[in-house]
């Protein structure tokens, strides 16, 4: 059941058993209705000669049906696709999700992601069974209804949060393909008791979902002053840019009680780019994992733990520098170096969070930076000039640290980095770039796992986990009770 082939009797069963596993993986028209839903959706089953199937949300609105309010489509979780046709489409979705084609248009995207509009268009039509303007329009749609619903912003607010640059255009799309403007919508869902200053949302997941270990895993590494983990939740401060333009806050997540979802909060400060930061918090908590591929994959490596994820980035530099400066020492010192180094060279940030003090240093900021600077918070000097060297790629465009990035351009240039070696080039790629075949496989962590030291050996043991190497490493880690990472 993947792109464009859903064979309607399975998903029928699958809506009909209300399968979590396939949350997120098609959408149901009903016809009767005019409404389309989530295969979870608790709402009463239609016949089936009154169910069309597909493959995306935007496909079912561009067929004239509208999101269910009681299952609200908004909340479905993504996919985690492995295939390079489909990586590409997903590509160009998070940038869209974030504002990609008010820069430029499809041609701009195209370029960025290093194919043709023509190209971009059809993989992507493929993969989400809708043009890519339609997708756009849906996700902005989309975000702005869980706003109305679930927070107190004004309904300006809203549209812009969304990423609509006309409030007249967001009334008029949302009525037209809604039936209801936004100030109905509000109405007829209730006042919210959260704070105008906050934006709190719940982001899907298909279940099971391993929160805690996730939490284990990010909180030995958390930066000092950039990031907590306490009580159930993780904090951090971010900064994020758009159009040469900072906005700086914070996000907070956790676990939303009683669902398959997390509950996110985001500051005021970020909510000019609440699309870009939802795009972040889906990969940092690796909210598009499928799990039961992946442990179907993984066999007997993920058996009773099948909840774990693969930790992303929400800053794809401060992740890479947490990597360079972790080579080879322990996870606590390499974190004690991460906390020195945002401290000396990162900004103040006022949050209402105790330990939320600092902004990690940007790109631009850290290439200007002399070596001797970042030695002497007791660097060595190979990983103060590899860090330097980091920073002027990602700073010159050389590199791209995200997901959206071209796999095999990111990784030729971080291995022509000074210093940078195989096992960072992967560890970042794991993380970072998201790839989840990535494999450090001279990591000590995973060769005390393996009972195994010889490379070349580690490599054809891991040759049946693929394609999800990287989610192996994580259980690898999980046995030693933490790791070397």
């Amino acid at each position: 059941m993947s792109g464009m082939l859903l064979h309607p009797d399975e998903c029928y069963r699958a809506w009909a058993a209300r399968d979590t596993r396939f949350d997120g993986r098609f959408y149901t028209g009903v016809t009767s209705t005019g409404i389309y839903c989530r295969p979870v959706c608790t709402a009463r089953l239609p016949r089936p000669e009154h169910c069309r199937f597909f493959p995306s949300a935007a496909a079912a609105e561009a067929a004239g049906f509208r999101p269910c309010l009681l299952c609200r489509p908004e909340r479905a979780p993504g996919l985690s696709p492995v295939e390079a046709g489909a990586r590409l489409a997903d590509a160009a979705a998070v940038l869209i999700a974030e504002g990609a084609l008010e820069d430029g248009g499809l041609a701009a995207l195209g370029e960025r992601l290093g194919v043709s509009a023509r190209h971009l268009r059809r993989v992507f039509r493929e993969r989400y069974g809708v043009a890519p303007v339609a997708y756009a329009q849906t996700r902005r749609l989309l975000l702005a209804k869980a706003l109305l619903t679930d927070t107190a912003m004004s309904v300006t607010d809203v549209a812009y949060a969304s990423g609509f640059s006309s409030l007249r255009r967001f009334n008029a799309l949302f009525a037209s393909r809604y039936r209801l403007s936004p100030s109905a919508l509000r109405r007829e869902r209730g006042e919210t008791a959260t704070s105008p200053d906050v934006a709190v949302l719940e982001l899907g997941f298909r279940p099971p979902y391993d929160w805690q270990g996730l939490l284990g895993f990010l909180g030995p590494r958390a930066v000092a002053g950039v990031e907590t983990t306490e009580a159930g939740w993780y904090r951090r401060t971010l900064r994020l840019r758009r159009r040469d333009r900072a906005h700086d806050g914070w996000l907070a997540a956790t676990t939303a009680e009683g669902k398959n979802a997390l509950r996110l909060e985001v500051a005021a400060g970020l909510l000019p780019v609440l699309p870009m930061v939802l795009a972040r918090a889906s990969h940092l908590f690796d909210l598009g994992c499928d799990p039961e591929a992946v442990a179907k994959g993984l066999g007997e490596l993920a058996s009773g733990h099948e909840g774990v994820r693969l930790p992303g980035a929400a800053d794809g530099f401060e992740t890479a520098v947490r990597a360079i400066l972790g080579q080879q020492v322990t996870v606590a010192a390499a974190r004690t170096l991460a906390g020195r180094f945002a401290a000396a060279f990162g900004e103040p940030v006022a949050t209402p969070h105790d330990g939320l003090t600092t902004l990690f240093p940007e790109p631009a900021t850290v290439a200007e930076l002399s070596q001797d600077a970042v030695a002497s918070l007791g660097v060595i000097a190979s990983r103060a000039r590899a860090i330097i060297a980091l920073a002027r790629a990602v700073r010159d465009g050389g590199l791209v640290l995200a997901p959206t990035a071209d796999l095999g351009a990111s990784l030729d240039a971080l291995r022509a980095l000074p210093g940078v070696g195989e096992w960072t080039t992967q560890y970042v790629a794991m993380r970072v770039l998201g790839w989840p075949d990535a494999f450090p496989h001279s990591d000590g962590g995973v060769k005390k796992a393996l009972a195994e030291n010889d490379p070349r050996r580690i490599l054809d043991l891991a040759e049946a986990w693929r394609p999800w190497r990287a989610y192996a490493v994580m259980h690898l880690w999980r046995t030693l009770h933490g790791g070397d990472a």
